[in-house]
């Protein structure tokens, strides 16, 4: 089952790398993840003014001799990293070829994968009007399989309608302590998007959040023509068109403007956005965009 997701030769690929988190993070447990929080750990990170209640055993004598200033040394701790992603599972997922689920279960799969081998705590939630969790938190590499497995068997849902915003809601509300967040959705909710990456930046400063927008390449560049009744893939409705070069031009033009516009929105508040169609191969998704996104290395 789960060599339909990842086969042996992209495992291999990805068996080296690892998810970054750059930003502080503040795990309660032990792990293997350096972060820049004030430890005890024997790796030095810097140095900060001494200010009244710091650890008197932590200050740099050295530097006080040179400087007569009280210094206080930094040293990186090691904690958990959390990966948590939040997986598009309504029913406009279901539509392109591949379907665009299909294709957000891969990433996740990757992901998924790169985090547990390294020892993170990841956890997967799938949404259409409300997050579940699918799988963990776990952590390890035994715990690789049971992930390809689940998401596997990860299908759309047979919903009326998105709630990205108490998705993400859901989502936040669950979670503790800071790391990696990853959303990957095709945006097709009509309530909008801002509501809901806002209980996502909820977080905090100590929470990174990726977002992957998702669409086939038939909606990017549909191709049709003729009288036809649209169906709306979320809730049902249906409208009649007379499919004509200009109709199709201005569409593009809309799609553009609301890709443009979540990108804004993305840019202004921290949060990184990624772009992809599913023609673009998933594994040159992850192994080159995501690399130079600073996601994985």
């Amino acid at each position: 089952m789960a060599a339909k997701l990842l086969d042996d030769d992209f495992i291999a690929k990805i068996e080296q790398l690892e998810i970054v988190a750059r930003k502080i993070i503040s795990g309660a447990v032990k792990g293997d993840r350096l972060s820049k929080r004030r430890g005890h750990s024997t790796e030095f990170a810097d140095f900060r003014p001494y200010v009244p209640g710091d650890d008197l055993r932590f200050l740099d004598w050295n530097v006080y001799a040179r400087l007569e200033k009280l210094f206080l040394k930094l040293f990186l701790e090691e904690e958990d990293l959390r990966v948590r992603i939040l997986l598009d599972r309504s029913p406009s997922m279901d539509y392109g070829t591949p379907p665009k689920l299909e294709y957000a279960k891969k990433v996740a799969a990757a992901l998924g994968y790169i985090g547990l081998v390294n020892q993170d705590r990841v956890q997967v939630a799938g949404f259409a009007r409300e997050a579940r969790t699918v799988f963990g938190p776990a952590r390890g590499r035994r715990q690789a399989r049971r992930l390809l497995q689940v998401l596997e068997g990860l299908e759309t849902e047979d919903v009326p309608g998105t709630s990205l915003e108490r998705s993400c809601r859901d989502f936040a509300l669950g979670q503790r302590g800071g790391g990696i967040s990853l959303l990957v959705t095709d945006f097709f909710d009509r309530g909008g998007f801002e509501a809901g990456l806002r209980y996502l930046l909820a977080g905090g400063r100590s929470t990174e959040i990726y977002v992957i927008h998702v669409l086939a390449p038939q909606e990017i560049d549909p191709e049709l023509t003729g009288d036809l009744r649209l169906v709306d893939a979320e809730d049902g409705m249906t409208v009649d068109v007379s499919i004509s070069q200009p109709l199709l031009k201005r569409y593009r033009r809309t799609l553009e403007a609301f890709r443009e516009e979540v990108r804004g929105y993305c840019a202004g508040h921290g949060l990184h956005y990624v772009f992809t169609s599913t023609a673009v191969p998933f594994d040159r998704l992850v192994l080159e965009y995501l690399r130079r996104r600073g996601l994985v290395r």
